[in-house]
């Protein structure tokens, strides 16, 4: 994800860095404040797309004033908006052409009114409400007046969770009016307010907090949170979810590596996946094909060998990752690639 830099030498006085007093890792800023009338609506609608990813953006004639803010927690991004109604959607044939399908965005509607479409759902929004959208799929996110919002974007890995699952809390809001809604909208201004003051060593542990604490809240979103599961072994379940995901790529990863990550046995490893749909191997391997399935579906992987996409996500052998992904899904990768892939002009 690339913070908000315009490309035009023209409107590249719009931007500048803030610091806190304490040291902690500037921010960054765009307005139109002193973006010229006839530059303003193409400088708005460039930097909402450069902050979220690759969509086609509807934004009025005349835009008012618009105002972007972004600080980083480790591989986090903390963004607040504030800006004039628009209309952002992204589709098949953008999603074919970039690589931000790899975030997913969490984002509370701190003013102004909303309709997110995604997974065959249609929701209305209200302030206070919190809601997820995953870049990977098509994502239409109407706002029809002026609003607020303060989000999190994310590598959609570091959440630990499966493509199923994940399919799951898009576009389900968590209303302000709810316990767990309410704990997030108010966890959510808070840092969206504050992240720019933090030191990157502070930033960076947050940032690992802060998906331990999304992970939890997902688990419970689902309705998977046993009353008889030990609160502590759940907790470390959803820890080790999230480690797997932001290490797919290490070939090494292994049961026992992610016991000795976690200071704890292997025994004691397989126990916390017995509940489960897979063993931990079963689910390191589904996470990866997963990963590589992705790959295979976009433009940006197409001049990859179908080994070199297998390497990427930490397939150590081609041949066993032919395999694993036919039993899969029924095809070979070069088939998926044929029936799913990008058009060579598309």
């Amino acid at each position: 994800m690339t913070p908000v830099t315009p490309v035009r030498e023209g409107v590249r006085e719009e931007i500048r860095e803030e610091r806190s007093e304490e040291g902690g890792v500037p921010g960054t800023v765009f307005t139109t404040a002193s973006v010229p009338a006839h530059r303003r609506r193409a400088s708005w609608r460039e930097a909402l797309s450069r902050t979220f990813g690759a969509v086609d953006m509807a934004v009025p004639a005349e835009v008012r004033s618009g105002t972007i803010r972004t600080a980083a927690l480790g591989r986090l991004r903390v963004i607040t908006v504030d800006g004039d109604p628009l209309r952002a959607v992204r589709t098949r044939r953008l999603i074919a052409r970039g690589d931000e399908d790899a975030y997913v965005v969490v984002k509370l509607l701190s003013h102004g009114v909303a309709r997110l479409q995604q997974d065959g759902r249609d929701v209305a929004l209200r302030p206070g409400d919190v809601f997820v959208y995953d870049m990977a799929r098509p994502v239409r996110l109407t706002l029809p007046e002026p609003f607020r919002t303060k989000s999190l974007v994310l590598p959609r890995q570091m959440l630990g969770l499966s493509e199923s699952d994940l399919r799951q809390i898009t576009a389900s809001p968590l209303r302000r009016g709810t316990a767990l809604g309410g704990l997030l909208a108010t966890f959510l201004t808070r840092l969206a307010d504050t992240a720019g003051t933090y030191r990157p060593h502070t930033g960076e542990v947050i940032g690992r907090n802060v998906v331990d604490l999304l992970t939890v809240l997902a688990d419970e979103r689902l309705g998977r949170t046993s009353a008889g599961t030990p609160s502590g072994d759940a907790a470390m379940l959803l820890r080790i979810r999230a480690f797997i995901g932001r290490h797919l790529a290490d070939p090494d990863l292994t049961p026992r590596t992610v016991a000795q990550a976690h200071h704890i046995s292997v025994r004691y490893l397989h126990k916390l996946f017995e509940g489960e749909d897979a063993t931990v191997s079963r689910w390191i391997q589904s996470r990866r094909l997963e990963a590589c399935l992705r790959d295979l579906s976009h433009r940006r992987a197409t001049g990859l060998t179908i080994a070199a996409v297998a390497h990427r996500w930490g397939f150590a052998s081609a041949a066993h990752f032919s395999r694993a992904f036919r039993s899969a899904y029924g095809m070979s990768p070069s088939e998926w690639r044929d029936a799913h892939g990008p058009a060579p002009h598309a």
